[in-house]
């Protein structure tokens, strides 16, 4: 299999199909697609890539709220803990690190992977900061953050009424 097997589309192929099979929304699909695939293109290598800036959400991240806890859990495969930081500070818990290229450099290359640094901010309200603990596992980190008193005092429950 080349390497040109895996794009999903070619520059030299052509955009508009024969005379008697002509879809227009197709077409504007597909010139869609190509012009996002151009746009991004050239955000690789040295410069950080907006896709690893935290602006489309990487790292993927999960939010259990209970009565006592807020739990963030982000993946981060291929990397370890030593490659992230975490901090808390106004109210923002901020999770920095970089993803290295494994790459050797030879030859011709396809990825679809992202690497380079990254950091995604996430607001917090009422939690115990000096109180957080993270863990990193299975290319998983996981933060608690126990919820203050205050917070938890202000949850009212509200009752639904059948009619």
């Amino acid at each position: 299999m080349a390497i040109r097997d895996l794009i999903p589309w070619s520059r030299n192929q052509e955009l508009t199909p024969a005379r008697g099979n002509y879809d227009p929304f197709l077409t504007l699909h597909r010139e869609m697609n190509r012009l996002f695939d151009d746009a991004f293109r050239g955000f690789g290598g040295a410069g950080l890539s907006p896709l690893m800036e935290g602006r489309f959400g990487w790292p993927k991240i999960e939010l259990d709220d209970t009565d006592k806890t807020l739990t963030i859990s982000a993946e981060l495969p291929g990397m370890s803990e030593k490659d992230v930081q975490l901090e808390i500070a106004n109210g923002v818990l901020t999770i920095r690190g970089e993803k290295k290229d494994e790459r050797s450099g030879e030859g011709r290359h396809f990825t679809e992977r992202y690497y380079g640094a990254f950091e995604r901010q996430i607001p917090l309200d009422d939690v115990e900061a000096d109180k957080a603990e993270a863990s990193f596992k299975d290319g998983v980190l996981t933060i608690a953050l126990p919820k203050s008193e205050k917070a938890r005092a202000a949850v009212k429950r509200i009752a639904i009424n059948t009619q």
